[in-house]
């Protein structure tokens, strides 16, 4: 088998896609990339403007040309497709909406202080970003929804990895690598429709459910 080499974490904000990538770049000894240095212009406060895509996209392509083995966290989905033929794996890194928003608040709110309080500079943004963030799963996050994310991962041409639930990093990391190992034979597309990518995806979120609750 050949050697994994180029990995993409992608999932909706709060998933832990980059803490996740950033572990099995460490494990690997590889290059680990963050998709928000590419995709937002250096701000005070931050996340206020976005590059335009040519300049991501030319950025993206720089840095992951720079070293040929990396750990890529974020979503390209949409603007960053030219990449897609370099990937090795595909990880879709699936966590509840509650535990997303909580994790969201608090990273926020560590990163911003009281500029989140009402009346304070960053407010109406946070505040927006949390329902954007809440919307991904029902579908009313724009571009970047739930099934948006199933239908770019059917069409890769890449093995695909889907990752539910919340486990620690260390466990993630080794599920990436033994999936790489014993099941990464094929891309999704060559065995499931982007409805049935669909499906599996909500039917393994059910049985998460499931086992947390009971």
């Amino acid at each position: 088998m050949r050697p994994l080499e180029r990995v993409h974490i992608f999932g909706a904000a709060g998933c832990g896609s980059s803490t996740l990538g950033w572990a099995l770049a460490q494990r690997m000894a590889y290059q680990h990339l963050y998709l928000d240095d590419f995709h937002w212009l250096p701000t005070t406060p931050a996340f206020q403007s976005k590059r335009p895509t040519p300049e991501r996209v030319r950025l993206l392509s720089e840095a992951t040309t720079f070293s040929p083995q990396w750990v890529l966290s974020g979503s390209i989905a949409g603007w960053g497709d030219a990449l897609i033929p370099s990937l090795d794996l595909v990880v879709f890194l699936y966590v509840p909406t509650d535990i997303r928003l909580a994790r969201l608040k608090q990273r926020e709110r560590a990163r911003f202080g009281t500029a989140l309080d009402p009346g304070g500079l960053m407010h109406d943004q946070h505040q927006a970003f949390l329902r954007w963030a809440a919307g991904y799963d029902p579908g009313l996050s724009g571009g970047r929804t739930l099934w948006a994310d199933t239908t770019w991962l059917s069409y890769l041409p890449c093995p695909g990895m889907i990752l539910i639930g919340e486990h620690g990093t260390a466990e993630q990391v080794s599920r990436i690598l033994s999936f790489w190992h014993t099941q990464a034979h094929e891309p999704l597309n060559c065995q499931h429709s982007t409805a049935e990518v669909f499906a599996m995806i909500q039917d393994r979120i059910a049985c998460f459910r499931e086992e947390t609750c009971g």
